[in-house]
């Protein structure tokens, strides 16, 4: 196959890491560890397909023993962006590197952006407090019912986030909402307006919607998916890519509510590619399992994924390679629910690989995106070296 005929599928596990990075007592995090922590709470893991990669020759993973020759390629990924959520993880995959995190707002936004805010919206917010998403659907969900005023929330990470019911503000009117709000946060340095569309009453209950919508800043520099659509590949992107992107370099976008419906498109996108990159999100592991503090329904998933890697893996072509990685940790042993600075791991396969590598930990996330562009011959990732050498493809 020629290289302009080349495909790679790019897994990412949103919040499986493997353990603390060397700066982690700097974000609470020295403790994490999250792959190992929910295999020990499980009692082991069945990861078959993931062991034969190298995943067990990563860290002590109960369930999961190191073996002599996997046969795939395998490493750490050390993360040198500043910050520990999906968005600064993503960039640094694709090669951008950014020295100053994107800012948060534990004690709610200043009073300035609330009153430019009210100017958009016309109506005092409930809330601007640094919440669970659950839990302000429980503390004001039925208020705003009554009032029509849109219920502001942030999180340990950079979001600005509007939940409205779906009757009182729909969804479309809460989307233009959150794009007119979106300069202003440009201002505060906040990555991402997000718009949490919910139903329900005060006597069944709240419960959010698959109807979210995020609008996330660009990327302040081309990324390895900007350089690829540069070069007449196509970039298609499974599952919340699109967003954490600002859809900067991406030719088309299928959007997912879970893992399984993301692993099922996975396949369905796959059939219909003919060059290029196929690049998933699978959310499940970080949004329902690790900021939950479910460690049996984390390690479920992981074992569901697992159980489909055969299926993937007959699909793809004798020069495919394959690509798993992880964006940031999201250990659920862990007292709180954030996310956490940790090494992710790096496995690579391709039917024509003849034997694994080990590839040894690696000084930057972008690392990966700098041997993805070497894969594809495609220049200008800004970021990262290239271990494309060690893979023997």
């Amino acid at each position: 196959m020629t290289m302009d005929g080349r495909r790679a599928v790019w897994i990412v596990l949103d919040g499986v890491g493997l353990g603390a990075l060397p700066d982690a007592q700097d974000y609470g995090d020295e403790d994490a560890a999250t792959l190992p922590h929910v295999a020990a709470a499980c009692g082991g893991l069945n990861l078959p397909n993931l062991q034969r990669l190298g995943m067990g020759n990563l860290a002590d993973i109960e369930g999961v023993p190191p073996l002599a020759k996997p046969c795939g390629a395998y490493g750490r990924l050390a993360e040198r962006s500043a910050g520990k959520d999906s968005i600064v993880g993503h960039w640094e995959l694709a090669g951008v590197v950014l020295d100053q995190p994107f800012t948060t707002y534990p004690q709610g936004f200043p009073e300035q952006l609330i009153a430019a805010f009210v100017e958009i919206a016309g109506i005092q917010p409930l809330g601007n407090v640094p919440a669970g998403g659950l839990s302000v659907l429980k503390e004001y969900g039925a208020e705003h019912v009554k009032t029509g005023r849109p219920i502001l929330y942030t999180s340990v990470d950079s979001v600005f986030q509007i939940a409205a019911h779906e009757e009182i503000l729909p969804p479309d009117k809460l989307y233009k909402l959150c794009q007119a709000v979106k300069p202003l946060t440009d201002d505060y340095n906040i990555a991402r307006v997000i718009a949490r569309p919910f139903i329900g009453s005060e006597q069944q209950g709240f419960r959010r919607t698959p109807r979210r919508k995020d609008f996330p800043a660009p990327p302040p520099q081309a990324t390895l998916l900007e350089c690829l659509t540069a070069k007449d590949y196509t970039v298609s992107a499974v599952g919340k890519i699109y967003d954490l992107f600002a859809g900067r370099g991406i030719s088309r976008s299928t959007t997912t509510v879970d893992n399984a419906d993301g692993m099922s498109k996975t396949l369905a996108e796959l059939e219909t590619l003919d060059k290029g990159l196929l690049m998933v999100n699978l959310i499940d592991f970080d949004m329902a399992y690790g900021h939950r503090n479910d460690v049996v329904g984390f390690g479920r998933a992981l074992e569901e994924f697992d159980a489909w890697l055969p299926q993937l893996r007959e699909k793809m072509r004798p020069d495919d390679l394959l690509v798993i990685s992880a964006d940031h940790g999201c250990d659920p042993t862990t007292p709180g629910s954030d996310h956490t600075r940790e090494y992710v791991p790096v496995l690579l396969w391709a039917k024509s690989m003849l034997a694994g590598t080990a590839l040894g930990d690696r000084q930057s996330f972008a690392d990966l995106g700098a041997t993805l562009a070497a894969y594809f011959t495609v220049s200008g990732v800004a970021s990262g070296e290239s271990f494309i050498d060690e893979l023997g493809l």
